[in-house]
């Protein structure tokens, strides 16, 4: 039978990425599903399951609530380096010994965060779980583009981003329950677990999917030349820093909300997680209404303004709230508020990345781990800025959440220029 022989010849030659056991591997959706599914949800569960667990971090390690957001930060900052590096590496040495790695430096470091006895221990092996988790976002997307093509490729990308929106809706809900029978560390001793059954289904189920013949040595250098040559482009540079800014006002909202409802409005973790998991479903119904409905019949620049329209009304009613101008207004309509700015992403951000990936058919692949790298370095350095007032007021929050609105607006504006080439656009969608 000839899958018995691709089977036998896997273990023979772990290494290499042969025809027959690609299409096997592709006729195995369920199974390449369930691995890429899982990389691409690493991150958000490593950010998001910690979040119901801030307050009690800032009071377990006698640490302010600043710096303890720095623990979201030093996070995401190593996400955002790490796809710098990873992606490279993948293209020179192929995909699994650059993903196991990164998984076993994973399990190493959320372990260590588990017993840190400071926070900042905490803070550097945080930024090592960045570091390393990074890995699967790039090399999932990657083993995607070695394994698919034209519109299936672009099926499962979908797949991809529907798990990535629902792993922040289970992950908290998940947190939430861990902190009802445990301390904060037992969130990262979970953590460790998901890193370590993860490890194992890679190394026994995902073979390599890059052909030797494929690779290149160019590297880091070759990569590097390439993104100096796609931020020359002013409408991809626009739209790569329009979308930066969106998300860093949704990550505004991921690190101060744990305090803003729980500190502030007196919510108990599991009300944090609910809430937090019902803003995450009304960013994936954006998401599809966008993908479903959207798409084809109105222009994605139309659809991209709208929603930045939305965000910044959803970030000035917050700020009016947050500063008493309604008086005190109360836990839900400040949910309400967060919900609005929250959902408005599913029209945001994935119509950034395509209107910038459309500019960049040549390069893709550093066009995209330079999108992914800005919105995290820019989501990093609004994250310690919400805490700058300490933990009893919301305003740093809506302050912080209304400036990127009102930024990402004018890097659209004044570099997209959409009105310039909307009919072409049109006519492409």
């Amino acid at each position: 039978m000839p899958e018995c022989g691709q089977t036998t010849e896997e273990h023979r030659i772990p290494g290499a990425a042969e025809p027959g056991r690609l299409a096997a591997l592709r006729r195995t959706g369920a199974l390449v599903t369930l691995v890429l599914g899982g990389l691409t949800a690493v991150p958000p569960l490593s950010m998001d399951m910690y979040l119901p667990a801030l307050p009690e971090v800032t009071d377990a390690l006698h640490a302010p609530a600043a710096t303890v957001q720095l623990t979201l930060t030093a996070c995401l900052l190593g996400m955002a380096l790490g796809q710098l590096v990873v992606g490279p590496m993948s293209d020179k040495w192929g995909r699994r010994r650059p993903l196991l790695i990164g998984l076993l430096v994973y399990i190493a470091a959320t372990a260590i965060c588990a017993f840190a006895p400071t926070v900042e221990l905490l803070i550097g092996f945080r930024l090592l779980q960045g570091l390393a988790g990074a890995a699967g976002i790039v090399i999932a997307r990657a083993v995607v583009r070695d394994l698919y093509d034209g519109v299936e490729m672009a099926r499962f990308f979908s797949t991809l981003m529907l798990i990535s929106g629902i792993a922040p809706v289970v992950a908290p809900l998940i947190g939430g329950q861990v902190l009802r029978v445990t301390d904060w560390r037992g969130v990262f001793v979970v953590l460790t677990g998901v890193g370590t059954a993860l490890t194992l289904l890679v190394w026994r189920r995902l073979p390599e999917t890059l052909d030797p013949d494929k690779r290149h040595s160019g590297g880091t250098v070759e990569a590097l030349r390439t993104m100096r040559s796609l931020l020359a482009d002013r409408v991809f540079t626009g739209y790569m820093i329009a979308g930066g800014f969106a998300f860093a006002a949704l990550f505004a909202y991921i690190s101060a909300s744990p305090f803003v409802i729980q500190e502030i409005y007196g919510a108990s973790p599991q009300t944090f997680s609910l809430l937090f998991g019902v803003n995450s479903v009304g960013l994936i119904a954006a998401g599809q209404l966008n993908g479903k409905v959207l798409v084809g019949r109105v222009s994605l620049n139309k659809v991209l303004a709208t929603g930045l329209a939305a965000l910044t009304v959803a970030a000035t009613a917050l700020l009016l709230m947050t500063t008493g101008v309604f008086g005190d207004v109360g836990l839900f309509p400040v949910a309400a508020g967060l919900f609005v700015l929250m959902s408005t992403m599913g029209l945001v951000m994935p119509n950034t990345q395509s209107l910038a990936l459309t500019r960049t058919p040549h390069a893709a692949g550093s066009a995209s781990a330079l999108l992914g790298t800005t919105s995290f370095l820019i989501g990093a350095v609004a994250s310690p800025l919400v805490g700058i007032a300490g933990e009893d007021t919301a305003v740093p929050m809506a302050v912080v959440q209304l400036a990127c609105a009102l930024a990402a607006i004018a890097c659209f504006v004044a570099l997209c220029r959409p009105w310039q080439h909307a009919t072409t656009q049109e006519a492409d969608h």
